[in-house]
């Protein structure tokens, strides 16, 4: 389903684009910043096209509640349920509204086959993006080892523009592929990788993979609320979850003050928080933004049913956007 109204002029992008990197207006493709990069939303008009108003907006809210990068096309943003052309538009859409105050990545190899795959990566490259993220899942299936992933990782690499920046997304969706700390610092010793959205939710092995990857140009982010702390403290460059949907500040000022006297209890909070994740997500993040954050984004998703967000699913959100209030005023957000 394709916005045919969209306002986004890809020629006069790309020109602009590439005029202000000559300019050396925008941020250093290589350069990605500690701190939170929220997994973003997709917000959908009421009749299921894409809401690009409402992504603006959305856009913008997560910067000004200190963001330091943006994830755009992942899962929180229903890519297994956008047209390709739409998640090219989407990334396209962010990059222009971000305008270089943070970067964005998007990711780009979840077609069905390796040949479209490929020519998806290329093409997500050209939205302007600052890496293109690479689904972890997709090079092997679950039964398969870690060499065939390798193996054909290695072929995918060859087949895009050397030029790319890229990263990797362990996608829980359709199933979850942790990468082997074998493989993980052969691809970072490529020097082609920047980013690891990691999943694997277990701080022993983030502290492995922290060593597996020193000296190289690869960042890891967290994406489990509960190992965020301890994770920063040992290295992890900053967090990008579901929850920083809900409270991206509160994130934001973790990440900040980790090495602050009572700043565990922030932690505390963040991790019983994160039941919202397992209450009919995304659309109670949806909701949620609408209630707590006044945005104008409708409950609309295309993974589920925005319209069964039940009587007792909005008065939980409600409450807990009444407690996120409550934190946010002890810490002075």
């Amino acid at each position: 389903m394709k916005n045919k109204k969209t306002c986004f002029n890809d020629v006069l992008y790309q020109r602009s684009c590439h005029a202000d990197r000559e300019k050396g207006e925008v941020m250093d493709i290589k350069k990605f910043p500690g701190g939170v990069w929220p997994v973003m939303l997709t917000p959908f008009r009421p009749d299921g096209e894409v809401d690009y108003e409402g992504l603006r907006r959305l856009t913008d809210w997560y910067i000004e509640k200190g963001s330091k990068g943006l994830f755009a096309v992942c899962q929180s943003s229903e890519m297994f349920f956008l047209e390709m052309e739409e998640r090219l538009e989407i990334a396209r859409a962010v990059v222009e509204c971000a305008a270089g105050r943070v970067p964005v990545i998007a990711c780009g190899n979840i077609a069905d086959k390796e040949a479209e795959r490929i020519e998806e990566a290329n093409l997500m490259a050209q939205t302007g993006v600052d890496a293109v993220i690479l689904v972890t899942n997709s090079f092997a299936e679950a039964e398969e080892g870690d060499a065939v992933w390798m193996e054909r990782c290695e072929r995918f690499l060859k087949e895009i523009r050397e030029d790319i920046p890229l990263g990797f997304y362990e996608c829980p969706y359709p199933y979850k592929r942790l990468i082997s700390l074998d493989n993980l610092k052969k691809c970072a010793e490529t020097g082609r990788f920047y980013f690891l959205k990691d999943t694997c939710c277990d701080l022993r092995l983030i502290k492995q993979r922290l060593t597996a990857v020193n000296g190289t140009k690869l960042k890891i982010y967290n994406a489990n609320s509960a190992t965020l702390l301890d994770s920063l403290l040992c290295g992890v460059h900053g967090f990008s979850g579901v929850m920083a949907n809900f409270h991206t500040d509160l994130y934001a000022y973790l990440c900040s003050h980790m090495k602050d006297e009572g700043i565990r209890l922030l932690q505390d909070y963040l991790t019983v928080a994160a039941w919202a994740e397992c209450k009919y997500y995304p659309a109670n993040a949806k909701y949620f933004l609408q209630k707590c954050e006044k945005l104008p984004v409708d409950v609309y998703c295309r993974k589920l049913d925005g319209k069964d967000m039940n009587d007792t699913l909005r008065s939980e959100m409600e409450m807990f956007c009444e407690l996120t209030g409550m934190v946010k005023a002890h810490y002075g957000l």
